[in-house]
């Protein structure tokens, strides 16, 4: 087992599961210690507890989104195109939401049935599509976005405001960094 595969129940053996040192990582990482005592934890403490912060947001889904028949994959897709205020290409669309392509044209696909967005194709290269969101798609993002966002906010509520903001300044600089060099690291 490593940091990041943890229990379902997001506690740890007899920890309640609150807090550093009494989350699922904490007990794998004190597990990985007593096998392993010469080696250093520190690293899967924190990226443990970002993949499963993620697991157990993605689990929980957003209610808003469900709400609306929409996924998170989904509402990214028209809030880049919300956010942009113009067209975007498919592949444009895929570097705004860290998308694969193929993931993008299935949503895409999904999103056009539904009436939420446009494709037209370029007047110059016919292999280029444009897509806009429909006045129905954006008025969804927009009627959707406040409610989103207080569910966020409820979702980090146990966490005070300077604390988010610490924690938002931190994760900043490392996905910064993440994402300005984990191409070479893959190497």
């Amino acid at each position: 087992m490593t940091a990041t595969e943890g229990g379902a129940n997001g506690g740890g053996a007899g920890d309640g599961g609150t807090g550093r040192g009494g989350d699922t990582v904490a007990a794998v990482v004190r597990q990985w210690r007593a096998v392993h005592p010469d080696l250093d934890t520190g690293p899967m403490e924190i990226i443990g507890r970002i993949n499963r912060c993620a697991a157990l947001l993605q689990q929980a889904e957003d209610a808003p989104l469900r709400r609306a028949g929409l996924s998170r994959a989904e509402f990214d897709l028209l809030g880049a195109l919300r956010r942009t205020g113009h067209e975007l290409t498919p592949g444009e669309l895929a570097r705004e939401t860290f998308s694969s392509g193929a993931a993008v044209t299935k949503r895409l696909k999904q999103l056009t049935e539904r009436g939420l967005v446009e494709r037209r194709n370029d007047t110059r290269d016919r292999r280029v599509a444009h897509v806009r969101l429909t006045d129905a798609g954006r008025d969804l993002v927009d009627g959707i976005l406040p409610e989103q966002l207080a569910y966020e906010s409820a979702v980090l509520s146990g966490v005070d405001g300077p604390r988010q903001d610490e924690l938002a300044t931190l994760l900043g600089g490392l996905l910064g960094q993440l994402e300005g060099r984990l191409d070479a690291l893959r190497a």
